[in-house]
């Protein structure tokens, strides 16, 4: 399979958007409260996307109807954006956002607490954000794949939680979904090998009960088969010369940037 490493070039331009992405996230973090809608997040966050020239990637793309995807509690992805959906005191809610800039992807999601969580639901996101950061931190030339993979799953499982395996990371830059596909559970040493200049996207999706997962008649919503939480943090990674850098970084991160 050959994976086209990006140029110095495509790298500033995928910093950009990046920059643009995460800076989203940051901003629609500040709406979420019991009450707001997931339709009144998605206008939010169309509108951030207009006033920074930038193109809702989600919006349009194979038929999906809105610029973000809302997910809540125990819906996995590719939640659709409703007026009908609101919010209440105690859920989770993940917010995907791509934002297309000169041609460019920038790809990330973050799980937010809303109100007071339970705490069965603010553990499983703990949980995912640390499963997240220490796939990243396997990142590095000459590191697999399935290093990534083995990093999410050993956390997941040992803190007693099932890792999604229908959905993956994934390769990006002019393309939305790109090769390689990045798996969020495997075994160290197999897969491709990481070269500097390869973007792709990691985007552990954790559940609270079983792994299973089945898709509703809208043909876009994934939720848990047995309705338990489920919850997605992602970000947006370059390969470099001596490790990592996080395009899609944002002031809330707790790790660093550059590894």
């Amino acid at each position: 399979m050959a994976i086209n490493t990006k140029t110095p070039d495509e790298i500033e331009k995928m910093r950009a958007v990046g920059v643009l992405a995460g800076e989203q996230l940051e901003m629609i973090g500040d709406c979420i409260e019991p009450g707001i809608s997931t339709g009144e997040l998605d206008r939010i966050c169309h509108e951030f996307t207009e006033k920074q020239n930038a193109i809702p990637a989600p919006l349009n793309y194979r038929g999906f109807p809105k610029s973000i995807c809302t997910s809540v509690n125990h819906v996995v992805c590719h939640g659709i954006p409703s007026d009908d959906k609101i919010l209440k005191n105690g859920d989770i809610i993940n917010i995907d956002v791509t934002l297309i800039k000169d041609g460019y992807h920038g790809d990330t999601s973050k799980t937010f607490l809303v109100g007071k969580p339970k705490v069965m639901a603010e553990r499983l996101v703990k949980t995912c954000q640390e499963c997240l950061y220490l796939s990243i931190e396997a990142v590095k030339p000459g590191a697999h794949l399935g290093d990534i993979g083995y990093a999410i799953q050993t956390h997941a499982e040992k803190n007693r939680f099932s890792v999604v395996r229908e959905y993956c990371g994934h390769g990006i830059g002019t393309i939305f979904h790109d090769e390689p596909q990045v798996l969020h559970y495997g075994e160290t040493g197999t897969g491709m090998e990481l070269r500097p200049g390869m973007t792709f996207t990691i985007e552990p999706m954790i559940n609270a009960g079983k792994a299973e997962v089945k898709v509703l008649p809208d043909a876009w919503t994934v939720v848990t088969k047995d309705h338990k939480y489920t919850a997605q943090w992602e970000h947006t990674i370059l390969v470099t010369e001596t490790g990592y850098e996080i395009l899609t970084y944002r002031s809330d991160d707790t790790i660093k940037r550059c590894g």
